[in-house]
Order: C-alpha cells, then structure tokens, then sequence
C-alpha cells in the first residue's frame, strides 16, 4: 500500500517541473526575441539616419530599389567660332553686332580698332552669347556683309565637369571632417596641426571651385571673334618663274640697300677721319714753324761778311855785330 501512494507522489511532481520548466523556456524567448528587436531597431534607424545624411538619400528611400538606371549625364561643350566679315561701313555693322549680341542675352568681351594709311577702318571683337542662341546669332552676323572666312570648334568637357564636382563634393566633406575634429581637440599641438590641414584643404577646394566657374562660364556662353573690315584682305600671289621686271626690282633693292650700307659706314667714320684730320694740321703746322726757323739761325753770319782777320806780327830784327845794322 505505501509503495503504490508514493509512486503518484513522484509523477505529480515530475509533472509541475517539466511545466515549470517549459514556462521558464517560453519566457526566455519572448525576452530574446524582445531584445533582437530592439538593437534590429536601433541598426535600421542608424542606416537611415546614414541614408539621410549622404547626398541623395531622400531620394533612395523614396524610390526604394526600383531605381536601377543611373540618371543621364548632361552635355557640357564648349563652343567658338572666328568670322571675318567685309562690309560697307564698320562703325554701323558694329553697332548691329552689339544689338544682336545684346537681344540674346549677352555682352562684349573685348574690342579693337585701327585704321590703315588708306583710311579703310578695321575692327576685331570678341562677343559672348548664351549657347541656346549661338547658331541664330552666328546667322545674323554673316549676314552682316560678304563673308570671308568662318571657322568654329566645339569642345566635349563633360568628363572635366564631372570629376570637378565630384572633387568638389569630396573636399567638402574632408573640411567638414577636419572641423569636427577641431572642435574635439583638447591639445595645442593637435589645435595647430588641424588648423595647418584645414587651410590646405580648403585653398584646394577654393582652386576646385574658381575651376568650376571657369567651365560653367565657357560651356554657358558660346564664344564669337568677328573681324570687320571695308575691303578684303589681299593675299600675295605667289609666283615661282621670276621675270625681267622682277629682276630689275631686285636688282635696284640691292643697289639701293649697298648705297645706305655705304652711307652708313661713311657716316660712322666720318667722326674718326674728322679727328685725324685735325691731328695731321696741328702737326704739319709744327713742323713747318720749326723748319721755317733753321735756315735764319745758320745763314746770319753769311750775310755780314768774311771775318776780318788780324794782320801778320812784324818780325823782330837782329842787331849785327860789330854795331851795324843791315
């Protein structure tokens, strides 16, 4: 009788442990699954707050993966022409190249005028006109005259725009990482090391940015060279068989160049032979003083005569002896 009392004793017990233990167990998961859900949270709010700071993002989330196709990339070119045009009155045609340039929406880079020994004027001017009305101006100013000469050039720079914005975009980041770390700096030296680094990036971004307007200028506006002028310009014909009159030309240019050759060089010897000159006066008329003196000094005594000369002594006389004389 004990032994059959104490055997459902067991089971009974066996029995609340086992449910025990599979509540515990299903408590256990609900706090895991709880916790996993949380930090998936936290990572799905972290990636769009990424999402939303980089360029673009907004739009990302807002087109979801449905947009695979990358957008197309606009064209930038760079167009110039040259025109030389040959018309009645350069101050009129001038005035309605400015009035053309003017109603597209442009301006007058640089201009120039002369005037040959005829009095035929000539101007050269540079103009800039937006690019959606570069044909039509064009058109207008070969119409302006008798068209002499037309060249234009069209330059693809879209690769070049391209890499200069994505730099841009690049360096900007890189300064603002720099500042950041700036404001964080506690040290000194970490203070002046960031400063040197923040001044050469952004003197880097500033030559990126100055690059970018240069091209969003040339691609903007269409460049045109118009050259005005009252008659054509005549071009040498060229002649290979030279004849008589040819001959007779060339030969007077060297005739004529030999005789201001000579003249040249007279005239460059001239000061010399001018001094020499005066030298060999100076000297001729010393040495004539001096040889017109010799010839009074040496004939003086000529001219008064022999010298007088001293009559002969008397010879002393003997007494004889014997007290006579002879």
């Amino acid at each position: 009788m004990r032994a059959r009392s104490v055997r459902p004793v067991q089971a009974l017990a066996g029995l609340l442990l086992a449910s025990a233990l599979a509540l515990a167990g299903c408590s256990g998961a609900n706090d895991s699954s709880s916790d996993s859900g949380g930090s998936a949270a936290k990572q799905e709010a972290a990636q769009s707050d990424a999402k939303a700071a980089a360029p673009g993002g907004a739009a990302d989330s807002a087109g979801g993966q449905n947009a695979t196709a990358p957008p197309k990339l606009t064209a930038h070119i760079i167009r110039t022409a040259t025109l030389t045009v040959q018309v009645k009155d350069v101050a009129e045609s001038l005035d309605e190249a400015r009035t053309t340039t003017e109603n597209a929406g442009g301006y007058v880079g640089r201009e120039s005028t002369s005037r040959d020994d005829e009095g035929n004027e000539y101007t050269r001017v540079v103009l800039r006109v937006p690019v959606e009305q570069y044909d039509e101006v064009l058109t207008e100013l070969e119409g302006a005259g008798k068209l002499l000469e037309r060249t234009s050039k069209a330059q693809d720079v879209t690769d070049q725009v391209v890499d200069v914005e994505s730099r841009i975009t690049s360096q900007r980041a890189s300064v603002a990482r720099i500042r950041e770390l700036m404001d964080r700096a506690t040290r000194l030296t970490d203070v002046v090391t960031l400063e040197g680094e923040l001044s050469t990036r952004q003197a880097d971004l500033e030559a990126l940015l100055a690059r970018q307007a240069s091209l969003k200028d040339r691609t903007s506006l269409a460049t045109i060279t118009l050259s005005l002028s009252e008659k054509p310009v005549q071009k040498p014909v060229e002649d290979d068989d030279p004849g008589i009159v040819d001959a007779l030309t060339g030969g007077w240019g060297a005739f004529v160049t030999m005789l201001r050759w000579i003249a040249v060089a007279v005239a460059a010897v001239l000061p010399f032979a001018a001094v020499a000159a005066l030298i060999v006066l100076l000297w001729l008329r010393v040495v004539r003083a001096r040889s017109g003196r010799r010839p009074q000094t040496v004939a003086a005594p000529a001219a008064a005569g022999p010298l007088p000369m001293a009559p002969p002594a008397p010879r002393p006389t003997r007494p004889q002896e014997g007290g006579q004389e002879d």
